[in-house]
């Protein structure tokens, strides 16, 4: 993680078409502002991803219990 100080004004370039300007500092919080092409997705890393397709489930197995397992087919289809 790279880690950087800007003050107010200043800003993060972010590769060639992502901006990144500090507008305000207050009281623990700090507005930024982003000016990104509007095919860039930009969400609050608090929100889950969003997706443009059905929802994807995801099986996780530990290696010991695939060792035992039967093999097994589920269909997931809506």
């Amino acid at each position: 993680m790279l880690v950087l100080s800007r003050k107010v004004g200043e800003t993060i370039q972010i590769g060639s078409d992502v901006l990144l300007t500090i507008n305000r500092v207050a009281g623990g919080r700090v507005q930024i502002g982003i000016v990104a092409p509007r095919e860039v997705a930009i969400r609050r890393g608090e929100l889950p991803p969003a997706t443009t397709e059905s929802t994807t489930l995801q099986i996780v197995a530990l290696p010991t219990e695939l060792a035992d397992a039967e093999t097994q087919v589920l269909n997931l289809s809506p």
